[in-house]
């Protein structure tokens, strides 16, 4: 989007801005329907365009380039993924902090077996990289806001009732440092040991949905439900809050 497009904030767009977001909408989705149908290799500048009615250089008026047009595209998977988690936090009935992470952790995998194309193009496809550049700061601003929404259910849980942690002194110098690191980049919302606890959580959730959504554990698992559950469970123990089955 040009800047000189835009309108100031509080006023209203002109009709002229309307139309070219309109616009730039209707090639994000028509993009999004070619990863989904053909995957990353078919989402092309030129395949947009013919699906579209236009000619290839017409988009550029657009985007720029292919690699803007997908981070744009990768924005609306984050903040699409991202809402999702965050209201099926706040829809929890209980409000306890141990179910806003389990509605949480459902959420997510929900999104993600729903949209294996777009989880892919988020997290594990080399063929949709850009080459590194002024914009990576953003692409990382949207990876950190991902990661804040389950960091911020385990933050509830510790400042609700602090869960079993293990010292630093009994770990390798190296992870202590790192997890000293850690912590003060994140704020100090949580001490290092309990963003130690945070760290393995998250590293086995997120591994495990990994595994799903890459079919690498389709040899021994058709139907990863209870696997995902039994993980839920394991998080729920290692933070020592309630595991509750998800509804029927």
């Amino acid at each position: 989007m040009h800047n000189r497009d835009l309108a100031e904030p509080g006023e209203p767009l002109s009709r002229k801005e309307k139309q070219r977001q309109a616009t730039q909408a209707e090639i994000r989705s028509t993009a999004r329907r070619l990863l989904v149908k053909r995957g990353g290799g078919a989402v092309t500048i030129n395949a947009i365009a013919r699906r579209m009615g236009l000619s290839g250089p017409a988009l550029y008026r657009y985007y720029p380039s292919q690699a803007a047009l997908i981070e744009a595209l990768r924005a609306d998977f984050y903040s699409e993924l991202i809402a999702t988690m965050q209201q099926a936090g706040a829809r929890s009935t209980t409000g306890l902090p141990g179910d806003r992470l389990l509605a949480t952790s459902r959420a997510l995998r929900g999104w993600a077996t729903a949209h294996p194309a777009e989880f892919g193009w988020l997290f594990a496809s080399p063929a949709t990289a850009v080459q590194p550049g002024p914009r990576d700061a953003a692409k990382r601003d949207m990876g950190q806001a991902f990661g804040q929404v389950f960091l911020e259910q385990i933050v509830r849980i510790w400042q609700a009732k602090r869960f079993p942690i293990q010292s630093l002194e009994d770990m390798p110098t190296v992870q202590a440092e790192q997890l000293r690191a850690f912590s003060e980049k994140i704020d100090g919302l949580l001490p290092p040991e309990a963003a130690h606890v945070f760290l393995a959580c998250w590293m086995r959730l997120y591994g495990l949905l990994c595994m799903e959504i890459f079919r690498q554990i389709d040899f021994a698992y058709g139907d990863m439900t209870p696997v995902y559950e039994e993980c839920l469970r394991e998080l729920c123990q290692l933070l020592d809050v309630a595991y509750t089955a998800p509804d029927a």
